[in-house]
């Protein structure tokens, strides 16, 4: 019978030890998140405090801060956020929601992909800026050509991360489910979209943030309202503290938008917190 001795540890080696996750406080977190801009921010308030950054450069936090209370006052911010809202939702909605079902087809099957991807790829070569003088001989200045314009800007990120999320996915978990009966809807909404949902929620949070991009070309066109019309304004009367708000509304927004997809992905997959 042979007896099982422990092995001499090697010279010069050290005992592993258990690395277990270490979790930082979330107030810990929040706080180094928010350092970097809060640094940018006080070098703008000193450089434009001091004088070495000129106002007609770069507006000064004080000037900014005054032009956004004016907007507030007035409400006009209120209404212009919830028009570039509602055209932004329904654009993501729309060309989001096409991108997706799209990705899940070309993704799931060999046809699929023969049928959707070539012209998929087509469309995302084509800047969706060089589409608004066809889109605007087609649908006008209105509310729909805004809302097309934001959808077939967010349609091809959306589409592409879900392709390749779906085509990630463990051709083993795929067999494993269908020994248990499932396919066809049921395969690709219980298995394979929650399973390439990381993929899914990277195209959701790169879709809005396109989305961005295609308001502020809509809505500086024929446009009475919204964020994008503000910039307009702003350069037509030469006003740099609301072109300075503009952009800390966009870079908010982003910033919302960011912290609300973290949070879907908190909610929905608690593995990977």
């Amino acid at each position: 019978m042979t007896t099982l001795t422990r092995a001499e540890p090697v010279e010069g080696l050290e005992e592993p030890r258990f690395l277990g996750t270490r979790r930082r406080p979330p107030v810990l977190g929040a706080a180094v998140r928010a350092s970097v801009p809060l640094v940018l921010l006080a070098a703008w308030w000193y450089g434009a405090a001091r004088g070495a950054i000129p106002s007609d450069v770069l507006a000064a936090p004080a000037q900014v801060a005054a032009a956004l209370g004016e907007l507030t006052r007035t409400g006009q911010l209120a209404d212009y956020l919830l028009a570039s809202a509602h055209r932004a939702g329904l654009g993501v909605l729309l060309g989001g929601g096409l991108g997706l079902l799209l990705g899940v087809v070309a993704g799931l099957s060999a046809l699929g992909e023969e049928l959707v991807d070539p012209t998929m790829q087509m469309k995302r070569a084509v800047p969706f800026l060089a589409l608004v003088p066809l889109f605007i001989s087609w649908f006008g200045v209105e509310e729909t050509f805004k809302v097309v314009l934001v959808a077939v800007a967010t349609a091809g990120p959306m589409y592409a991360y879900t392709y390749l999320g779906v085509r990630g996915v463990d051709r083993k978990v795929v067999e494993a489910a269908r020994g248990f009966g499932l396919k066809g809807p049921g395969l690709a909404l219980g298995v394979i979209v929650p399973t390439a949902l990381p993929s899914i929620l990277m195209a959701l949070r790169v879709s809005l943030s396109v989305a961005l991009t295609g308001l502020i070309a809509a809505e500086q066109i024929g446009a009475t309202e919204g964020i994008g019309y503000l910039v307009t304004l702003s350069q037509q009367y030469y006003r740099n503290d609301y072109m300075i708000l503009c952009v800390v509304i966009y870079a908010v927004l982003g910033l919302a938008i960011d912290l609300a997809v973290r949070g879907v992905e908190r909610v929905s997959m608690p593995w990977r917190r």
